[in-house]
């Protein structure tokens, strides 16, 4: 009981702030932290150590978020996903400027080559830089590397076109 104790300390916060990123609702964050954590709890004699304990925890937490937006038949469009990946610190009050923000995204995102659209795609879905080079069968570091890189692109074009302000 101590170990579950010690990680639920530890990584309450990272996963409250992951599921707030995906939600943007504190209080239905709060609901599925907890979830998480239970989840984690009924759990833990599977986990293999194949990934580090937070990407575990985030996987369960993007489950159960997928399984509330199943059960109360919500969506979240990719073009909401793709606005909250790549700007979300921009705090732009318009509904529309945020769509068209997102659908620029999206198709300077279609002209990268496959594997970085498929990169920076899993990390707006929400999937882990480990479970990215697991698929792609590279590193880390390399992951983490074309997203940014593709992500840093596409904020300098948005930049240069006057679709955002840097």
């Amino acid at each position: 009981m101590l170990i579950i104790k010690k990680i639920y300390e530890e990584y309450k916060k990272d996963v409250f702030v992951y599921l707030v990123s995906l939600t943007n609702d504190t209080c239905l964050s709060e609901d599925l932290v907890s979830e998480t954590f239970l989840s984690a709890i009924k759990s833990i004699h599977r986990f293999k150590g194949e990934s580090s304990i937070k990407t575990w925890l985030f996987s369960i937490a993007r489950n159960k978020w997928y399984e509330y937006l199943r059960k109360e038949k919500l969506t979240t469009s990719l073009d909401d996903l793709t606005y909250h990946y790549i700007v979300s610190e921009l705090d732009l009050e318009e509904k529309l400027i945020q769509k068209d923000i997102s659908n620029k995204i999206l198709y300077l995102l279609e002209k990268e080559p496959e594997r970085t659209r498929s990169i920076v795609l899993m990390r707006i879905e929400g999937y882990s830089y480990l479970e990215i080079a697991q698929k792609y069968e590279i590193s880390e570091s390399s992951a983490r590397v074309i997203d940014y890189r593709a992500k840093k692109k596409i904020k300098e074009t948005l930049i240069k076109e006057g679709v955002i302000y840097g």
